[in-house]
């Protein structure tokens, strides 16, 4: 038996895949959330090569996996992080606290998935790059924005939403980004900061912004989770030369992004400090600064009728620091020299109608800062 416990995505998560013995009876999953939170519509993530280990009869995605006590069909994604074989097996599940269900695989052609997550490049609005899930929307700004007198920005932006459908084709197709046309909107006023969550080296108690990013590359797209790569050109950090590259995951159901971060350098500190940032806005809101927890929330002041945005970051990493610094709510922390670093950070919409007040935001973000507190459990056969 092969006892898996999963971090990052499900507090306490327990994978069992089941070997047995009796001839006439099929191995399964057995998946348990052993902790006291409920978790709705987690995405999890369990390796190919255990699956094929376990089920050898597969061949691409001709199967389909149903919940045994129920028979509920459970959606799934093959992970290729951009290659030509999968590398995880992504499943969709809810459980409540201390429950564990049993999930069995069928040689049977699975439903048609419904899109969840999706990403694609927009040449035809100055290069954004833009992403979402059925919760919310991002994006970020390419080369030729960076031409565009007065609209320019540097930092991540937020399309709130409030449909579980994809929206980013039809709103640029329209045009009209600030109307709220029944699915959302976009009032997110980016400038320059690091807006909803975006990095940056943070040296001699400055923000050393980069240029907007110059490639892209997408390594999934959906159903279950979209995975792309930024890459920004050279800029100069405090007479350094430096470049980046962010890998953005988002996930079905959730509010938050995955993201993985790398400033490559050959000259000046053994370590770069950086800041990952909130634009504040000038009206009073509430913050939410928890250093030694490495969480960052902002509950913004309402935005007229347009309705409220939350904003959070849940940073893993050892802080040095948070802190208010001019217009933005800033953390810090020490990245060794050309190592990779993981942060996540995303949004919420209170009209989207389930996440409708600080306290219940605040205590989302702490809620995955707990199912990111387990460095997890492997356990051979």
């Amino acid at each position: 038996m092969i006892t898996k416990r999963i971090n990052r995505i499900v507090l306490f998560f327990v994978f069992m895949l089941l070997t047995i013995g009796c001839a006439n009876r099929e191995k399964s999953i057995t998946i348990e959330n052993t902790s006291n939170v409920d978790c709705k519509d987690k995405v999890i993530s369990i390796s190919w090569d255990k699956v094929i280990e376990n089920y050898p009869w597969i061949n691409g995605d001709n199967f389909k996996i149903i919940n045994s006590k129920t028979n509920g069909e459970i959606v799934y994604q093959l992970e290729n992080l951009a290659g030509e074989k999968p590398v995880n097996l992504l499943l969709q599940v809810s459980l409540k606290s201390n429950e564990k269900i049993e999930l069995s695989f069928l040689k049977e052609k699975h439903s048609e998935f419904a899109t969840k997550t999706y990403a694609r490049y927009v040449p035809e609005r100055y290069d954004d790059f833009a992403w979402e899930n059925d919760k919310i929307a991002f994006r970020m700004y390419g080369k030729a924005l960076e031409l565009v007198p007065n609209q320019n920005a540097y930092g991540t932006d937020v399309w709130v939403k409030r449909t579980n459908k994809m929206i980013i084709n039809e709103r640029y197709k329209r045009g009209e980004y600030h109307i709220d046309h029944g699915d959302g909107m976009d009032y997110y006023h980016v400038g320059f900061t690091l807006g909803a969550g975006n990095c940056a080296p943070y040296v001699n108690d400055s923000i050393w912004y980069s240029k907007n990013y110059t490639k892209w590359k997408i390594l999934d797209n959906g159903p279950l989770r979209t995975t792309f790569k930024l890459d920004f050109d050279t800029w100069d950090v405090a007479g350094m030369k430096v470049k980046a590259t962010k890998t953005i995951s988002l996930d079905a159901g959730s509010q938050l992004n995955k993201i993985k971060v790398q400033y490559t350098y050959n000259e000046g500190l053994d370590s770069l400090p950086i800041a990952i940032g909130i634009v504040k806005r000038p009206e009073d809101g509430f913050e939410l600064l928890d250093k030694e927890k490495g969480v960052l929330g902002y509950w913004e002041p309402k935005h007229g009728d347009d309705g409220t945005t939350g904003v959070g970051v849940v940073i893993p990493s050892k802080i040095n620091n948070m802190k208010t610094r001019g217009n933005q709510f800033i953390a810090t922390i020490e990245v060794p020299k050309n190592k990779s670093f993981i942060y996540y950070a995303g949004a919420v919409w209170d009209r989207a109608g389930v996440i409708t007040n600080k306290n219940q935001w605040f205590d989302y973000l702490e809620n995955e800062r707990q199912q990111l507190s387990d460095d997890g459990l492997v356990i051979g056969l």
